[in-house]
């Protein structure tokens, strides 16, 4: 008799605690601790000499589509982004180091957020084995060492569901609602300019971009423009006209990365038909897709295809 194994290899997720998420002190401590995990100033400036924003930009899509072919936790990447941050604040690092630090990153993210955490192997074959597992495995203590050994720290995706559940959104839209969140929240990742702004700020302008993008401010009142930020900035208590510079900072970054992949593709996939350039282009029926971040798929850089690249021209500014 023939045996057949019906065993399917599902990766179990946790659900949401109702005691944590329907507790506004949970809320207020987020807030109260928030600053704690954000490096304090611009290391480009005062740190680091031979690093340089383009070089961060790079590194931040690559890690970006590592997650993404990975199927990782949505928090996994910006929390990587944040120990790079706060690593880069202290240590002054070569270029020639920035993909190993990025890969390193990455597995003590997921080690902290996965069920099944990224493998030094597989990391280094996404490398194009320009690193070997030993070296990760010997720069995560380097790097566990320069953060104190503290990584819970708080990012925007830790307000999602405060939030989510504080606006009178239609249940329907719930679920694409998040995707949108989760999208510009990863592309605030990738961009220096919101390394210090408090994670609750990029997660109230996300809801604010996602729900002006989606035009759900048709049919609840306080769903238009000016009481959606007012609302928003209530839930955080915080200033109405930072909130405000901060979703518009969100939606230009947006149209730039649009900009410099392939703007009509882009538009297209989006749902919209449009090249964008102004305000209809945030007009969408679906998820934004990830090549509108210019990951590697437009990077003209390394060896390699795909995900798996050495970035090895990192000297070449404007890359």
């Amino acid at each position: 008799m023939e045996l057949l194994c019906l065993e399917m290899d599902t990766v179990l997720r946790a659900r949401p605690d109702p005691n944590l998420l329907y507790d506004d002190r949970v809320l207020q401590s987020l807030l109260t601790i928030e600053e704690r995990f954000l490096p304090q100033f611009s290391y480009f400036k005062c740190v680091q000499k031979d690093i340089q924003p383009f070089m961060r930009r790079m590194v931040a899509n690559w890690m970006l589509e590592v997650c993404e072919e990975q199927k990782c936790e949505e928090e996994v990447f910006p929390l990587a982004m944040n120990y790079l941050d706060r690593f880069l604040a202290v240590v002054r690092t070569r270029k020639c180091n920035l993909q190993l630090l990025g890969a390193v990153c990455m597995f003590l993210a997921s080690k902290l957020k996965e069920t099944r955490p990224l493998t030094a192997e597989k990391l280094c074959i996404y490398t194009d084995n320009s690193i070997k597992p030993q070296e990760l495995l010997e720069w995560e203590l380097v790097v566990l060492g320069k953060l104190k050994w503290n990584l819970a720290a708080v990012t925007p995706n830790d307000f999602i569901e405060h939030i989510m559940r504080k606006l009178p959104l239609p249940k329907e839209k719930l679920t694409l609602i998040r995707k949108h969140v989760h999208t510009f929240i990863a592309l605030c990742a990738t961009d220096f300019n919101f390394a210090m702004y408090p994670p609750s700020m990029i997660a109230t302008g996300s809801f604010g971009a996602a729900i002006c993008g989606l035009q759900l401010d048709d049919g609840d009142q306080s769903l238009l423009g000016d009481n959606l930020t007012d609302l928003l900035a209530k839930i955080i208590n915080t200033e109405v006209d930072c909130l405000k510079e901060c979703q518009e900072q969100i939606e230009r970054v947006l149209v730039s990365s649009l900009r410099e992949g392939a703007p009509a593709a882009a538009a297209a996939a989006a749902g919209t038909g449009r090249v964008p350039g102004t305000r209809p282009w945030m007009s969408w029926t679906n998820p934004v897709p990830p090549q509108m971040f210019g990951t590697s798929t437009w990077l003209r850089v390394g060896k390699g295809c795909g995900r798996v690249q050495h970035l090895e021209e990192l000297s070449e500014e404007g890359a």
